[in-house]
């Protein structure tokens, strides 16, 4: 029997790589979906950093549900051996089948809230039995309200960065100098913003892959525009694990870019700077000084390009009942198998429907989203996400608890103890199972440091 829920469709939020594969496997299901994107095309966000190439292959870019929707139009998958940019990936793959989904697909639709029809947070009575309503706002600025049986939240994080403070807060005066301030990877290709930091003396925060390829990118300028450097900021100290899994990485390009950013170090086109926790941004001159929490000082910068990470936006979601880790902002089922605090070497197993859940029922983050604030995510997660998500909506609950992929070897080492102790890398320095670089700069004139097992 139908009830007058089920008749309505699963609003899906994104039209990224995860919301259309979620919309793909709802079709196979024979449920409908209804796919909002804020933005003017699929994979919105995807364009925004489309000259980065992603360190996954094409065949681990494709979702299966998705292959299939798109297979009758003649659609061809890429060479799966390649690599695609994030542009390619956009036009390729998530805009085709964003086509092939047609009208299930609204553009220029920012969903601004989510609730139960009638029913806030605090409401008890009949509360299960209300469909969600979801608040719009539309390009031209109108605004309506849809009703929907479930919701899938693959927003994702990119459009909240977080900030270069070290205790998760803007740095003072970073807002004031935003104008020397970037939180994406630069494009280099692009004249103008070449022109930003050729010659120039920049400052990179981070640790993660971004911050890797930031650096091989300013690397790679260094070569060619004398006078172009960078200074790599990281708030812990060094380790095997700095710079990835390099070889032992079964992502190989994922490894490859620890090994471009370890190239910049030693051919000395950056300096790293380990243990430095930002707490103010000053000006001097035209340039920017970067305060440390124990006062430490850096010399001036031109530019400062921070890639410390990305938080989820649930302030959309306020009048649903989550059920969040305190730390993480990811759900708590989730959360022990993904946090960087007690993670080393190995992987998170894949996972579905019960890791995903909330206690309000048939409401999902899935993507990016659905890890917080915790880092190195793979689009497979989350097709084997939606995937069972899709399951579980449509009643086959041994097909939502399958699991139906298997995840590649990180090869990283998140060290011991806390993931962001400064300590912690010097501690774990003599064993675990990541070997430390043969060689390293740290700051100007530094001994190296060797070590590994």
């Amino acid at each position: 029997m139908t009830t007058h829920t089920e008749a309505l469709p699963v609003v899906v939020i994104g039209a990224g790589p995860a919301g259309l594969a979620a919309a793909s496997h709802l079709v196979e299901r024979d449920i409908a979906p209804l796919v909002l994107e804020a933005g003017p095309a699929a994979g919105s966000a995807v364009r925004e950093w489309g000259h980065v190439r992603l360190f996954s292959t094409w065949s681990e870019l494709v979702d299966p549900a998705a292959e299939k929707l798109l297979a009758p139009t003649g659609w061809t998958a890429p060479d799966g051996s390649t690599y695609p940019s994030g542009a390619d990936w956009a036009e390729k793959y998530l805009q085709p089948l964003a086509d092939v989904l047609g009208d299930k697909v609204r553009y220029g639709a920012q969903v601004t809230g989510v609730s139960r029809l009638g029913r806030d947070r605090i409401v008890d009575a009949d509360r299960e039995r209300q469909p969600f309503t979801i608040s719009i706002l539309n390009a031209d600025g109108t605004e309506q309200r849809i009703t929907a049986r479930a919701v899938i939240d693959a927003s994702g994080t990119w459009s909240t960065p977080s900030p270069i403070g070290g205790d998760g807060l803007p740095a003072l005066g970073e807002k004031a100098a935003a104008a020397r301030i970037s939180y994406r990877i630069p494009d280099l290709k692009d004249p103008a913003v070449r022109a930003r930091y050729a010659g120039k003396r920049t400052a990179v925060i981070g640790s993660g892959a971004s911050a890797f390829t930031a650096l091989a990118h300013l690397a790679d300028l260094a070569e060619k525009t004398p006078g172009t450097h960078a200074v790599w900021i990281l708030r812990r100290g060094i380790s095997g694990s700095t710079f990835g899994g390099g070889t032992a990485d079964q992502l190989p390009a994922r490894g490859a870019l620890g090994l471009a950013a370890k190239a910049a170090v030693d051919n000395g086109h950056a300096d790293a700077v380990t243990g430095f926790r930002t707490t103010a941004v000053e000006r001097n001159g035209g340039r920017l000084v970067l305060v440390a929490e124990d006062g430490h000082r850096l010399d001036p910068v031109d530019e400062v390009i921070v890639l410390t990470g990305l938080r989820p936006d649930l302030s959309f979601l306020n009048e649903l009942r989550l059920g969040l880790d305190e730390r993480l902002q990811a759900p708590t089922e989730l959360a022990p198998l993904i946090d960087p605090n007690q993670h080393s070497c190995g992987t998170v197993y894949p996972h579905g429907v019960n890791e995903l859940s909330h206690p309000e029922k048939d409401v999902y983050l899935v993507g990016m989203k659905s890890y917080g604030r915790a880092p190195t995510f793979l689009a497979m997660t989350g097709y084997e996400q939606v995937r069972s998500i899709a399951a579980a909506l449509a009643g086959d609950q041994e097909a939502a608890e399958r699991v139906e992929l298997t995840l590649p070897e990180t090869g990283v080492c998140g060290g011991a103890g806390l993931f962001d102790d400064p300590t912690a890398a010097q501690d774990n320095a003599g064993g675990g199972c990541c070997a430390a670089p043969t060689t390293l700069q740290i700051g100007v004139g530094a001994p190296a440091q060797s070590g590994g097992c």
